[in-house]
């Protein structure tokens, strides 16, 4: 029996060979060029990307292809350097999009292990039977007589090992490791992303209590300038000859910037706490640490490359990307459904009456043979589980090149927004300082009981909005560098090094609690995943 095995095999795959021409979706030819796999091969989509920025001739672009890595170092601050690899260390979204590496490597490996024996189980079993008196032996029944047992009871022990493969004749399992392999990237590209917006978020978190310390500094001049004419104002209508109106007008004025300050202040503790959750510790005052520092400059020339380098610098492209790759290979799983299955299936053992006699060469049983499943009369709901896959396939590359127009937009937006804050700066760089001059002019006329008071309430109130407006506008230009480069997807490549680059300087670390040690996933222990689209 066993000597026949080979060849019967061989006539089965054969006839199952020929099922290819006329019970399947996928031709003869196709399943050769596949590498004996049913289903299409995956085809990158096309990606719609512009041939340039429209700013791209503008002095402040360049567009030459540079590494992003560590561009935040661009902004030449000590203490966002250090608050970035400490939200890199410690991030806990960061760290979850990790463990999700982890799950997808499982995975991966749960469907090679489907290229082997699908089932190696080990068997013991023991049963006493009794048979019917009624349809047992006579011979067994007269000899036992009335109520009597004979040979209607017996012992029946059982040890050994099944097995079942099936064949891999036309590639469900290797489609399925390719799915794995896809996902596996895409959660890796997940790891990026994640990465490239913690960074960001840190940056523009950072910029944004600079923006706030700026404006508070700028509040508490005002309000210095804004005490005095509320008290020239008080003592012209004591003496006399002021007015009340200038009075009214003078306190209200205060109590307005009063009240703005108190806008500010909480805007900057929100923004402090913020930043904790991104560097992942409980929230508390961070002031000390960062002191109270300018905001930070940039340099005048932003690295944003050509529009065709995103899609191999953002994360998310490549992990939609990934996405489509392994939704393609799920087709080739629900077409191999249509296709019978091939398996060869064994088991060894011992069988006896009792265990002293078990393991003897006369108690040896074993089994071994192929075996065909076919789902016939299916064929409705299998095809539209292919389409099913299909249209999911046609939905992930759709997204995908939306996904890519996105981000161009999102760059070019972030562009335009650099370059037009820097001349919107300047405009009202000159138009604060011209407020100052007619403020300070104003408070020096005040003291003359002739000089309109209104005219000093008016400029003072100017300068505030003047001023807030200005803060806000070269924090713009800071945070619209900060969204260039996210937008980019620069900085994910920290993940490669031993240590993100550092400054000549030494870089201070802010106090915080260890991470916990049953999350040890931090991003350097993340090996690099070999990226690529499936053959």
């Amino acid at each position: 029996m066993f000597s026949q095995l080979p060849l019967r095999a061989v006539g089965i795959a054969a006839a199952l060979a020929m099922c290819l021409a006329t019970s399947g979706c996928t031709s003869l030819g196709e399943y050769l060029r596949n590498g004996f796999k049913v289903g299409p091969n995956y085809r990158k989509p096309p990606a719609p990307v512009a041939d340039e920025w429209i700013d791209s001739r503008h002095q402040g672009v360049d567009v030459s292809t540079k590494d992003l890595a560590g561009w935040w170092h661009a902004l030449r601050d000590p203490k966002l350097d250090a608050l970035v690899e400490q939200a890199y260390q410690q991030n806990l979204t960061l760290r979850t999009a990790g463990t999700r590496i982890l799950a997808a490597r499982a995975q991966r490996n749960i469907a090679i292990g489907y290229l082997f024996p699908q089932q190696q189980q080990a068997f013991g079993d023991y049963r006493r039977t009794q048979t019917s008196l009624n349809v047992a032996n006579p011979l067994h029944r007269d000899i036992a007589g009335v109520g009597g047992f004979g040979d209607r009871t017996f012992n029946d022990t059982a040890a050994g090992v099944n097995l079942a493969w099936e064949i891999d004749f036309w590639g469900r399992f290797r489609r399925g490791i390719e799915a794995s392999n896809a996902a596996l990237d895409a959660s890796v590209e997940n790891y990026d992303d994640a990465l490239v917006l913690l960074i960001g978020e840190v940056a523009s978190t950072y910029v944004e209590i600079r923006v706030f310390q700026q404006q508070l500094r700028y509040v508490a001049d005002n309000i210095a300038v804004q005490e005095i004419l509320a008290k020239q104002a008080e003592d012209r209508l004591q003496g006399g000859a002021g007015r009340k109106i200038d009075q009214a007008q003078m306190r209200s004025n205060l109590r307005d910037t009063l009240a703005i300050k108190e806008q500010l202040e909480i805007s900057l503790r929100q923004a402090n706490n913020r930043l904790c959750v991104l560097l992942g510790m409980p929230v508390r005052d961070l002031m000390p640490e960062l002191g109270d520092g300018p905001i930070p400059t940039v340099p005048p020339e932003v690295a944003v490359g050509m529009p065709v380098d995103l899609l191999r610098r953002r994360p998310d492209l490549r992990r939609a990307e990934r996405l489509v790759a392994a939704q393609s290979a799920r087709i080739g799983i629900a077409t191999a459904d249509l296709y019978p299955r091939l398996s060869l299936i064994g088991s060894i053992g011992y069988e006896s009456t009792g265990l002293n006699n078990l393991v003897t060469p006369n108690s040896f049983i074993g089994s071994v043979g192929p075996s065909l499943r076919w789902d016939i009369l299916n064929y409705g709901r299998l095809v539209n589980g292919i389409r099913v896959q299909d249209a999911l396939f046609q939905t992930a590359a759709v997204e995908y090149q939306n996904a890519v127009l996105q981000a161009g937009r999102e760059v070019e937006d972030n562009i335009v927004f650099f370059l037009r804050s820097q001349t919107r700066t300047r405009e009202l760089s000159v138009s604060a300082k011209e407020a100052k001059i007619a403020v300070d002019e104003a408070v020096a006329l005040s003291k003359d009981v002739k000089f309109d008071l209104n005219q000093a309430f008016v400029t003072s109130n100017f300068l505030v909005g003047q001023q807030n407006k200005l803060a806000q506008a070269q924090g713009d230009i800071a945070l619209s560098f900060v969204q260039i480069y996210k937008a980019l997807g620069g900085g994910w490549e920290i993940r490669l090094q031993p240590r993100p680059p550092m400054l000549d300087a030494p870089v201070e670390r802010f106090p915080a609690p260890p991470p916990q040690p049953v999350l040890p996933m931090g991003a350097k222990m993340i090996a690099p995943v070999a990226r690529g689209a499936t053959p």
